[in-house]
Parts: structure tokens; C-alpha cells; sequence
């Protein structure tokens, strides 16, 4: 130990020793240098593994479409959540398992069986996708679409190549299209089949698609309607009738419209529709194109036409009726200089109550539309032919020679009368009287009214004069209204001599043909001019004083009647206009006749007219009012017409109503005429009303009223109105049928028969 001391004490080898060691130092600090370096690259490179994992375990989240990768020994080397998700397997589970242990069955795009490997590509470079189905999430049945695409990765991991599998599921995409296609098929299996027509049609206007209704509609076919302008298919008159609303539609100024325009078949026939239009937008808003509902309503347009025309003009003639001819004379004295080229003919058949007496009713009738015929022929289009009323008729000429063209069309007249009318094996001779009337300052200034005074006062000095003339209107002429005014005070006087009597036409019940009732209508025993209907005064009645005076003297009339009449239970309807309503003083004389009489009220029946001047809530209507509460039925007249609209039903205390007679003039050969019948009577029955047609004059009306429901009838078929002794010595077969005043307040069956 010593000697190894003094070794190192010596210079040499002191100074060796202190190299190795410093050299050893040197070493050992420069190894532990480079590990603590490649510790730190170590380390580098596996913070930059984690974030590189991270990061694609992010993107493999992320992403839509599921990834798998299968080493060429067919195990699994990764699987993502997504693709664990759509095969329905287990992530950890599967990696590092082979392919063919997963528990999954696979099936190609026609449903047949096929290997996993097979279905994911392993090995192999797609060129394009496969769509697989593997097992859905509803069970066993279910399959979940997915498409595949395999790419092969040769130096994928150490041990080789890899297949790298996308997966995308396309169910929902599948499911979608299937959704659209079903839509779109269900869509256009409703557009075929649907009753009405139905028209897909571009930007242009141009129909792309149409279903059977709508080429039925047009005369046409599906297929030559498909390309065609829808343009091209209207009437000439109409060609532009939707262009402005189309506009408005493409520029979203509204949603939709509806417009009504005419249309020409291919047969040359022309149709009424009504265009429903609505456009169909791109998701972002641009127009697309437009869906158009084509609604056939010709029958309305026409049903619409025939119910004006007929609240205009005359059902038996098919003339203008007095309101018309109102309209269209006041129209032309309302033109600048009118008395240059307007004037009147009235004309008046001479002796037609006698014709009508001797062959009847029919046979009137059949006289009147040959007189119209006669009229129409020598007016040539000059003018406006109108019936008024009666045997009375009204022509109104505007022409530049308007005198000539009056006299030319008067003897016109008189030559188409003078050829006999055959009727019934008997050749009848027909005359006219005659009275024109040129407009003047004062007939222009007292409007249509006095001109037509004026024509009907020469028309009275024709006939007095001689008959089957014709005479000019000279202001020495006693008027019309002079004569209105005469009448008055003549009335009155006719009223306190009891010269206003009552005739009763009867009512049967259509189903047992008995009577059940009648109608009292008034006629005039006139000391001079004989029996007067009530279309020769009552027209000219303005006084409300002296008709509230008729009205009351014939309610006694008509309670003596029921009280002396030849039955017990039936029933009379008594007309009353509204100027005879409002002071309570009629409803006072009806109570106290029942009254006096010991008559059940029911009996007593108040047959409303003139029921456009009732208003809502005024005193007419409580009086009327007072009376049902008394228990006297109401009835509403010319049911079914403008003069009484279906508000009436509601605003109005009615027990009752009458079908007007131009309703059942046309049935039932007029199909028009008798739906309306149909369906007025199906509503008054629905509201439990009686329900009565009057004009009934065959058979074949009858029994059609009595299918269509209407219980009660009359009309020349049963027989006309007759004085009170001549229906008392008859003693008629008569059945108890009373009116309920209260139809709201009983059931159907009450209110249909009521016995008293």
C-alpha cells in the first residue's frame, strides 16, 4: 500500500493518473449527454406519435364515412367508430381479430349472400363503389345499405400491404330517394285519377303534364295536350283573361288565384272553367313551375245564366218581363237626346178573357206564345219586346226614324194576327189594340214610367175607339196615372159596396189528392166593365190607405167562408202585400174575425207578397210576428225568386212556402227547372216548413212535385178559382191537414200534418 503510494507521488505518473481520470470524466459526461438527448428525441417522437394518433383519431371521428384496414393476413388492424357503428360491431372487439370472426353477414345489391371479403374488396383496387347491405338496427330483416370502396396499400404496415376499406352508409340517402320516388308516384297516380282536371305547366305557359279529366275537358288526348300552349286552348275573347295574375304570382306578389275563363274543345264547343293557380319554388325561391286545378263549371255558368234569365223575363213567352223592360227603356231615355229616337208600343189583346174562358187555360197559353211569336217577327231587332203582364205587352224601339219604324211595326202586328190560329179543330181570330207613345221632354222627365202611361193611354183610346188599331198618344189622353187616380177613390167606393169579393181556387194534398185547403184570390164585380181580375186594379192600388181598407174587408170574407164553408177542417190562404202591414191594424182584424167566427187560428192563413219590402226588425216583421204567435201560419209567396230570397227564412216569423209557378211551368221535361224544384223543396223541408207548389197544370207536374216531397198543390189541374157559393154546392172530398205556425218549434212530422 505504501509502494502504490509513493507510485502516485511520483511526477509521471501523478500526471498520467490525472489524465485518465479527467479523460474518464470527459466520458462519462458526454455519455450521459447523448442519452439525455436521445431520451429527449425519444420522447419528441412520442409526443409527435400522440398528437399524430390524436389527430387521426380525430379525423377518424370526424368524418362521415367509416375506414377499415385489413393486413393481407385478413386481420383486422383498425376500425373506426363510424364503421363499428354502421356494421353493428364492437371496436375493441374486432382489431386484431381476422375479418372472417366477425359475427356479420353481408349481402350484395340484389340481396344475395356474399363473403366478407368479398364484400369489403380485401386485396383488391375498386375502381368504383359497391353497395353492400349488412344488418340494420330493426332486426333480423333489416338491412342497412352501405357503399364500399377498397384501396390496397403496399407498404401499409411492416408486415406487408393493407387494405384500406371506406365505408358510407346510404341508407337515409336510399331511404330519401325511395320517399321522393314513392311521393312522386303517389303524386301523380292522384293527378290521373283525380275527377277534376289537373295540369302541370312551365314558366312559358306551356302544359308539360295533364291528367285524363283535363283532356276529357278539352275533347283531347293526354299525350297531343302535353307541349301545347295553354294559350292556344282559349277562347279568343278570353286569351288574356289570367296574364295579369300570372305576373303577379312570378313576382311573389301573392300565392295563388283563381280565375274563370272560357276555353275551346277540340270539337269546336266552347266550356266555362275555373283556373285554381298556384307556383311551385326552387328551396332558394326561384319559380319553377306552375300547378293549375281546371274546375268544369259550365253547368253552373249556365244554371247561373238561366236563373237571371229568368228573373228577367217572362217563363211561358220567354219575353223580357216588366222589370227588364224598366231596365232597358230607362237605359235609353237615359242617352243624350233620347226624344230623337225612342218610343213605346203597348199592345193588348182584344177578347182574350173570353178565349180563355171557352178553351182554357192551356189553350191561352199556347194563344200567348203565338201573339209573342207574331210581335217578335215585326219588331225585326228593332227593339226589346217585353210581356208584362196578362194579355198586355210592352215594345220599346230605337231607331233614328223611330216614328216610321213604330207605325211599320204596329201594321206588322195587325197583318201577323190576321192569320188564324188553329186551336183545338177551331180557327181563332186574334186582334190587338195598340197605343205608341214617342219620347218628349215631359215623358223624358218623368222617366219610364210615364212614358209607358203615355203609350198604354193611347193603347185604352185604341180600344175604345174600336179595337184592333192603333193609336198615337196626344197630351189630350188621359195617363196612366190618371187613371191609377181614378181607381182610388172608384176602389173605395167599390170596397163599402161589397163589389170586392173573394174566389177560392182549392189545395190538395199531392199524395191523397183531397183538398185541404184554398186560396182566396179577390176579383172586382165592376158595375160597368163586369168581372175584373186582379191584375186589371190591383197594380195601380198605390194608396196605402185604401189598400189596408181591402185587406181587412176581405179578411171577414174569408172567416165567414170557413165558418159556412162546406168543411170544417180546411184552411184559407189569404194574400197580403206589405203596404197592408205595419200599424197592427190587419193583424187586429184577423184576431178579431177568428175570433168572432170561433175559428181555430190555424185556419186562417196570411200568404205573404211583395216581401222585398220587409225589412229585419221593423214593425211589418213584429206583426207578422204577433200573428204566428197567435197561431195563424205564414206563408212566404213566389218562393225560390228574387222577390223572395232565401234570408227571408231566417229573418221572417214563416210557418210555410210557395213554390213560384215559373219553377213548375218547365218540369218535368226542363231538367234545370225541376232540380231547382228539387232542392228548394229539400231545404224547406229541412227547416220543417209546409211546403206548397202552385201553377200546377198536368199530371206529370204532379206526380213529380209529389216524388221530389212538396205536399200541397195547386193550379188549373185541380181546378180554378171559384165564388164561395160555387165551392159550397160542390161539398169536395177534403182531408184535415193544418199548418204549423211554429215549424222551427216541431218535428218534421209535425209540421208536415198538423190536424186541427
Amino acid at each position: 500500500m505504501g509502494g502504490l503510494v509513493e507510485l502516485f507521488q511520483q511526477p509521471a505518473v501523478a500526471a498520467t493518473a490525472s489524465v485518465l481520470v479527467l479523460t474518464l470524466a470527459a466520458l462519462t459526461f458526454f455519455f450521459f449527454w447523448r442519452s439525455t438527448k436521445a431520451r429527449q428525441a425519444r420522447d419528441q417522437v412520442l409526443a409527435r406519435e400522440k398528437r399524430m394518433q390524436r389527430r387521426f383519431e380525430a379525423v377518424m371521428s370526424s368524418t362521415r364515412d367509416g375506414i377499415l384496414i385489413v393486413t393481407q393476413s385478413d386481420e383486422i388492424a383498425l376500425l373506426s367508430d363510424v364503421a363499428a357503428s354502421v356494421l353493428g360491431v364492437s371496436r375493441d372487439e374486432a382489431v386484431g381479430r381476422p375479418l372472417s370472426r366477425l359475427n356479420l353477414r353481408a349481402v350484395d345489391d340484389r340481396v344475395h349472400p356474399i363473403m366478407l371479403r368479398q364484400a369489403f374488396g380485401i386485396g383488391t383496387d375498386d375502381a368504383k363503389a359497391r353497395i353492400v347491405g349488412v344488418p340494420g338496427r330493426r332486426g333480423a330483416d333489416d338491412i342497412r345499405w352501405v357503399q364500399v370502396r377498397a384501396r390496397v396499400v403496399p407498404e401499409g404496415l411492416d408486415d406487408g400491404p393493407v387494405t384500406v376499406v371506406t365505408i358510407m352508409d346510404t341508407s337515409g340517402l336510399r331511404e330519401a330517394a325511395e320517399a321522393i320516388s314513392r311521393s312522386d308516384a303517389q303524386f301523380r297516380k292522384a293527378m290521373e285519377n283525380a275527377p277534376v282536371g289537373m295540369a302541370l305547366v312551365d314558366l312559358e305557359w306551356r302544359l308539360m303534364e295533364v291528367n285524363r279529366a283535363f283532356a276529357e275537358m278539352m275533347g283531347s288526348t293526354v299525350s297531343a295536350l302535353r307541349g301545347t300552349p295553354f294559350t292556344s286552348l282559349s277562347h279568343p275573347q278570353d286569351l288574356h283573361a289570367e296574364s295579369d295574375q300570372l305576373q303577379r304570382l312570378y313576382e311573389g306578389h301573392q300565392n295563388r288565384f283563381s280565375v274563370e275563363k272560357r276555353y275551346v274543345r277540340a270539337d269546336g264547343n266552347v266550356v266555362w272553367a275555373v283556373l285554381d293557380v298556384g307556383l311551385v319554388r326552387y328551396a332558394g325561391g326561384a319559380p319553377d313551375h306552375y300547378v293549375v286545378q281546371v274546375r268544369d263549371s259550365t253547368d253552373d255558368r249556365m244554371h247561373t245564366e238561366l236563373m237571371a234569365h229568368r228573373a228577367m223575363h217572362d217563363p211561358l213567352t220567354g219575353l223580357a218581363n216588366r222589370t227588364l223592360l224598366q231596365e232597358v227603356l230607362q237605359e235609353v231615355l237615359d242617352q243624350p237626346n233620347p226624344e230623337q229616337y225612342v218610343g213605346v208600343l203597348a199592345v193588348d189583346l182584344d177578347g182574350f178573357k173570353a178565349l180563355n174562358d171557352r178553351f182554357g187555360h192551356a189553350t191561352g197559353d199556347s194563344a200567348l206564345v203565338h201573339v209573342a211569336g207574331v210581335l217578335r217577327a215585326a219588331t225585326a231587332g228593332h227593339g226589346t219586346v217585353a210581356r208584362t203582364g196578362g194579355d198586355e205587352f210592352v215594345i220599346v224601339v230605337q231607331h233614328q226614324d223611330c216614328s216610321t219604324t213604330m207605325y211599320g211595326i204596329a201594321t206588322a202586328i195587325h197583318d201577323g194576327l190576321k192569320r188564324p190560329l188553329p186551336l183545338k179543330r177551331h180557327q181563332v181570330q186574334l186582334h190587338a189594340s195598340i197605343g205608341i207613345a214617342v219620347a218628349d221632354p215631359d215623358t223624358i222627365a218623368g222617366g219610364a214610367p210615364t212614358l209607358l202611361s203615355a203609350a198604354d193611354a193611347a193603347m185604352y183610346r185604341a180600344k175604345q175607339t174600336g179595337k184592333a188599331r192603333t193609336e198615337v198618344f196626344e197630351p189630350s189622353m188621359h195617363t196612366a196615372s190618371d187613371t191609377a187616380a181614378a181607381l182610388v177613390g172608384e176602389m173605395s167606393e167599390a170596397i163599402e159596396r161589397g163589389e170586392l169579393v173573394l174566389y177560392y181556387q182549392p189545395i190538395l194534398e199531392l199524395a191523397t189528392r183531397t183538398i185541404v185547403g184554398y186560396e182566396a184570390l179577390v176579383r172586382w164585380q165592376h158595375p160597368t166593365r163586369g168581372l175584373l181580375a186582379p191584375g186589371a186594379f190591383l197594380p195601380h192600388l198605390e194608396d196605402r190607405q185604401v189598400s189596408t181598407q181591402l185587406g181587412t174587408a176581405l179578411v171577414d170574407q174569408a172567416a165567414k167562408f170557413l165558418a159556412e164553408g162546406p168543411s170544417q177542417h180546411t184552411w184559407v190562404s189569404l194574400n197580403v202585400s206589405a203596404d197592408q202591414l205595419g200599424d197592427s191594424e190587419f193583424a187586429d182584424r184577423v184576431l178579431s174575425a177568428i175570433s168572432h167566427h170561433h175559428l181555430s187560428p190555424q185556419r186562417l192563413v196570411v200568404e205573404l207578397t211583395e216581401a222585398s219590402l220587409v225589412a229585419p226588425n221593423t214593425r211589418i216583421r213584429h206583426e207578422l210576428t204577433e200573428l204566428r204567435n197567435a197561431g195563424v201560419p205564414i206563408l212566404l209567396d213566389d218562393f225560390g225568386t228574387g222577390v223572395s230570397p232565401l234570408s227571408y227564412l231566417r229573418d221572417l216569423p214563416v210557418s210555410g212556402v210557395k213554390l213560384d209557378m215559373s219553377f213548375v211551368a218547365g218540369i218535368p221535361e226542363d231538367p234545370a227547372g225541376a232540380r231547382v224544384s228539387r232542392a228548394l223543396g229539400a231545404l224547406a223541408r229541412e227547416l220543417g216548413l209546409a211546403t206548397i207548389a202552385e201553377g200546377i197544370e198536368t199530371e206529370a207536374q204532379a206526380e213529380y212535385l209529389a216524388r221530389c216531397g212538396w205536399r200541397y198543390g195547386q193550379g188549373w189541374l185541380f181546378g180554378v178559382a171559384q165564388p164561395a157559393q160555387a165551392v159550397t154546392e160542390a161539398v169536395p172530398v177534403v182531408t184535415s191537414s193544418l199548418i204549423a205556425p211554429r215549424p222551427f218549434e216541431s218535428s218534421p212530422l209535425d209540421v208536415s200534418r198538423a190536424d186541427g
